[in-house]
Formats: structure tokens, C-alpha cells, sequence
């Protein structure tokens, strides 16, 4: 019998910044649970035989994150098919644009229902199942550097952002000892929306050091922190500086050509 595996349960793993971080966790030894927002999903059924042949085992758990009531059976499901849960990682987030002009209730409603709620209710859960099990766990909040930075763009997910921020201290205090609770906030880490790769590229320099995050650096700091047993309620911003550099805009709106 192999050693036992610490387990994560990573939201909106299926793609983008969550597929290289299951990657990069499966290979320092985790067992991944991948959340994906609605079954079939080719791309997580790929993901899950791609972890499998690093060695790792991995489930697939699908979920609308808008549903109380099925994030709520996140965790249990992690648990029962992996046999324990050490870790979750917020990474899944709702990223429509609007401003003030174009601010709705829904929009933040939804916003904050995903952005927000949904993370709340796995720290929660996973807090309860760290107590039945008596070991400890680690809670990631994927933040915004923009939140240091702010600007009016993106306004009802940035609302969101901010609340989840304010909610990782609060949350360290209310689930310790059993679990930390930190966050790690992003710069311009992939390409969003029409944005071309030039425009791209040209964001991801406007920052202090000239580089922004990288999906590496992402993955390597959110391993740092789930290794980090004297750390929580705190987040680390990993951005090239970004948040050093007040913008008015979102940089898609900086680079955009036409």
C-alpha cells in the first residue's frame, strides 16, 4: 500500500489557471479532485486520465457554483471517493464585464453567488470535515491584484474580489486552528476575452519588474502556501508589481488597438 496522499479539491480545474495547477500539484504529490461546472466535460475527463498517468489519483466533480446546495456537496463527495480532503483551492471565478452605467443587481448577485458564496461554503465544509478527521487543512482564495489597484472596469466581479478578500482574514480567524486560510492575488496571467496575443504581451509587460504572473508562478506560490503551516489571513500578491502601478483602466482597455 503507497503512502498516503494529501488531497485538494481545486474549483474550475478543467482549464486555464486550474488545469496547470492540478498539473503542477499532481506532480509534488496531491491527489486532485477537479471541480468543473457541468458534466460531460471532455476537457476535466482528459485532465483526470492526464493526473492519473502522473501517478496521482483524481476525480472529476461537477457543480454549478451559483447552487448552494451542490457546492455544499463538494467537499462530502471529495471525501468519499478519495477518502479525505486537505486542501481547496477557490480558483473558478465568474469574470463578466460592466461598469456603473451597465450595473445590475443580477450582475452582482451572480457575482457575488460564484465569486464569493461558493467559497465561504467549501472553507466551511472543509473545516468540518478537518474537525471529524482531525487533521489539518488550507483554504486558497484566487484573488485580483486589482483590488490594490483598483479601476472602475469589471465592476461587479471586482465588488465580489473584495468581499472574498475581506472574507480571508475573517475566515482564518473563524476556522483556526484547524485550518488556514490565505489568499494569492494575480496579475495579467492569460490572455482574456478577443485580447490577441501582441495585446497580451504588451499587458503582461506593464508592470514594475516588465513581467506580470505567469501560470508557473501561480502554481508555484499556491504550493508554497498550502506547505505553509505559520501563514493564513493573509494574501500574497503575486503580480510583477502590478498593484505598484496605478492604472485608470483594465490593461485590455490599455493595449486595445482598435
Amino acid at each position: 500500500m503507497r503512502p498516503q496522499r494529501p488531497t485538494v479539491l481545486i474549483t474550475g480545474a478543467a482549464r486555464r489557471l486550474g488545469r496547470h495547477l492540478a498539473l503542477h500539484l499532481a506532480g509534488q504529490g496531491y491527489d486532485i479532485a477537479l471541480h468543473h461546472r457541468s458534466a460531460p466535460d471532455a476537457d476535466a475527463d482528459s485532465l483526470c486520465a492526464e493526473l492519473r498517468s502522473l501517478g496521482a489519483r483524481a476525480i472529476a466533480l461537477a457543480a454549478e457554483l451559483e447552487d448552494e446546495a451542490a457546492v455544499d456537496a463538494l467537499v462530502p463527495a471529495a471525501v468519499a471517493q478519495l477518502g479525505r480532503l486537505d486542501a481547496v483551492v477557490n480558483n473558478a471565478s465568474l469574470f463578466s464585464h460592466d461598469t456603473i452605467e451597465s450595473f445590475s443587481y443580477a450582475a452582482l448577485e451572480r457575482h457575488q453567488r460564484a465569486n464569493t458564496a461558493a467559497a465561504l461554503v467549501l472553507a466551511r465544509a472543509l473545516h468540518r470535515h478537518c474537525v471529524a478527521a482531525g487533521h489539518a487543512g488550507c483554504v486558497v482564495n484566487v484573488l485580483d491584484q486589482k483590488l490594490w489597484n483598483p479601476n472602475p472596469d469589471h465592476l461587479s466581479y471586482t465588488l465580489s474580489k473584495a468581499a472574498l478578500e475581506a472574507a480571508t482574514p475573517v475566515l482564518a480567524q473563524a476556522l483556526a486552528p484547524q485550518v488556514r486560510v490565505v489568499g494569492v492575488a494575480l496579475g495579467v496571467t492569460l490572455p482574456s476575452g478577443p485580447m490577441t496575443e501582441a495585446e497580451f504581451q504588451a499587458a503582461h509587460r506593464l508592470t514594475p519588474l516588465e513581467r506580470s504572473s505567469t501560470p508557473d508562478d501561480f502554481a508555484q506560490a499556491v504550493a508554497y502556501l498550502l506547505q505553509a503551516r505559520a501563514v493564513t489571513g493573509t494574501t500574497l500578491l503575486v503580480d510583477g508589481g502590478q498593484h505598484l502601478a496605478a492604472q485608470p483602466r483594465d490593461v485590455y482597455y490599455l493595449v486595445k488597438k482598435d
